[in-house]
C-alpha cells in the first residue's frame, strides 16, 4: 500500500490528502495518509441496459416495439438513449408482438419490450405465431427486482402467488431459448447466448431483465459484443 505525505516542508505542517472541504491541518511533520489500491471498475456507460441496446443495433433490429410498464422503465431509458435504435410505442403488447413479427419478416430479426407478466402474457399469442413461422424475435421483459427472488413475496403484476415463474413457463413452450437475467455476473453471457440462439435457430427467444439491474455497470459490459450476422431475406 502506497503512502503519501503532503504539506509545506517549510512550516512542517502536513494536510491529509482527501476530498473534504476545510480539512484541518495536522500539526505533525511525519503524518502520513494511506492511499488505497485502485479498484477495477467498468467504464462509464458500460451498463446492462446499454449492452442489450448495442446488441440489438448490431444484429439489425434498429426498431424496438414497446409498451412501458413499471418493471421495464429504466431499461427503456437505455434503449431510447442508444444511437441507431428507435423505440416505437405501441397501444398494447399484442400489437408490439405482431409489429416485431412483421419487422422480422422484412428485416430478418425483430424485437419487442414489455413489462412483467401483465405484459408478457399479453404478447404470448404473437410470439407463438412467430415461433410457428420460424421468425427470430427478441422478446424482452422487464422482470422483478433481483432481491425479490426467493423472498416468498407476492408482487403486483403477478397472478397472486409468490412464485414468479408463471410467465417463464408459458414462454418455454413458444421460444427456443429463455434467459432470466437477475445477476450481473452472468448477464453478459446470458444475453449473448439468447440472441445468438434466436439467429441460429430462427425462432423467438425470451429475455427477462430484473428491473433494478438495467442501470448497473459490470466489467463484462465494456467488451465488444461478438459479431453476429444474419442473411438478408
Amino acid at each position: 500500500m502506497e503512502t503519501t505525505l503532503v504539506g509545506n516542508p517549510a512550516n512542517g505542517v502536513a494536510k491529509p490528502m482527501c476530498n473534504g472541504v476545510g480539512a484541518l491541518p495536522v500539526a505533525n511533520s511525519h503524518a502520513v495518509i494511506a492511499t488505497p489500491a485502485p479498484v477495477a471498475v467498468a467504464p462509464a456507460g458500460a451498463t446492462l441496459g446499454r449492452h442489450l441496446a448495442r446488441r440489438l443495433v448490431q444484429i439489425g433490429a434498429a426498431d424496438v416495439f414497446a409498451v412501458p410498464g413499471d418493471f421495464n422503465l429504466t431499461l427503456l431509458d437505455y434503449l431510447i438513449a442508444e444511437p441507431g435504435l428507435r423505440l416505437v410505442g405501441c397501444c398494447n403488447e399484442l400489437n408490439a408482438g405482431y409489429a416485431a413479427d412483421g419487422y422480422a419478416r422484412a428485416r430478418g430479426v425483430g424485437a419487442c419490450a414489455v413489462t412483467f407478466t401483465v405484459g408478457g402474457l399479453s404478447v404470448l399469442n404473437a410470439i407463438a405465431g412467430a415461433y410457428s413461422e420460424s421468425l427470430p424475435i427478441i422478446c424482452i421483459v422487464g422482470g422483478p427486482n433481483s432481491n425479490d427472488y426467493g423472498t416468498n413475496r407476492i408482487l403486483h403484476h403477478t397472478i397472486g402467488l409468490p412464485d414468479f415463474s408463471q410467465e417463464l413457463r408459458c414462454f418455454q413452450a413458444i421460444t427456443c431459448h429463455q434467459a432470466v437475467v437477475n445477476n450481473l455476473d452472468d448477464a453478459h453471457e446470458q444475453i449473448d447466448t439468447a440472441i445468438a440462439t434466436a439467429l441460429r435457430e430462427s425462432k423467438p427467444v425470451y429475455i427477462s431483465v430484473s428491473c433494478n439491474l438495467a442501470g448497473l455497470s459490470h466489467p463484462t459490459f465494456s467488451r465488444e459484443p461478438v459479431p453476429l450476422f444474419i442473411s438478408p431475406r
